[in-house]
């Protein structure tokens, strides 16, 4: 029987930006698992290594201090170091979104548990920068419309890894949970989908909040036993 892990690392292994999709000139794709292939692959075969469906979570697009990276959703290189101790010569500097991020994990049983019910990935698996920088690929109206058949394939693709279907979650409140939920009433990835506030929103904007935040995270999260119970 083929394991989630199985599945997952030739999906990254050979993930590549369509050339028939257009995207502006000042805008450049991200591709992290050109840059740090073992990383994932290691990532993967320890916490994935079985069957077990997990729920989904969707982030935007890899970020350049972040998964951009190491390859592995909301992880900077300081968390591949000291949480998931997987060696690495990248500089250690923590990226505000996986500090966040890790801080959840922890409070919810830590990395084994948590990865053993949820997989974290993003709407698009690749990632943008414009003028050096972070681009979300809604920001630009014309890209995001180009590239709905490229992320509606990697959903398809990533929901045979093995995905608890009744229930997704999404790290965007606005603008990326309307994108998302348009594309899933379309084409019925999920039951339902649930929007939470991006990690970086909280970290920047209401750090003094951050308890409060990471109380709604949890308290969310943790229906997925509900729904597990339908499975």
């Amino acid at each position: 029987m083929q394991t989630f892990a199985s599945k997952a690392i030739p999906f990254y292994k050979n993930l590549q930006f369509p050339n028939s999709i257009k995207i502006p000139k000042s805008v450049q794709i991200l591709n992290p698992f050109n840059k740090a292939p073992h990383f994932y692959k290691i990532f993967f075969n320890r916490f994935f290594n079985n069957s077990q469906k997990r729920t989904f979570i969707f982030g935007i697009n890899p970020g350049r201090f972040g998964s951009g990276i190491t390859g592995i959703a909301f992880t900077d290189p300081v968390t591949l170091t000291e949480k998931l101790s997987i060696s690495n010569d990248l500089p250690q500097k923590r990226e505000l979104s996986a500090t966040f991020i890790t801080e959840v994990i922890e409070s919810m049983g830590g990395f084994d548990s948590f990865y053993n019910h949820f997989y974290i990935t993003s709407l698009s698996p690749l990632g943008f920068t414009k003028n050096g920088a972070n681009f979300n690929f809604y920001d630009d109206k014309q890209l995001a419309s180009n590239i709905k058949p490229f992320i509606i394939e990697k959903i398809n693709v990533q929901l045979t890894f093995g995905a608890n279907r009744n229930l997704a979650f999404c790290l965007g409140s606005a603008k990326l949970f309307k994108y998302f939920n348009e594309l899933n009433n379309e084409h019925k990835f999920f039951e339902k989908i649930i929007p939470l506030e991006h990690p970086r929103f909280i970290m920047q904007y209401k750090l003094k909040e951050k308890k409060v935040f990471l109380k709604k995270y949890l308290k969310h999260l943790s229906l997925t036993q509900v729904y597990s119970a339908k499975l």
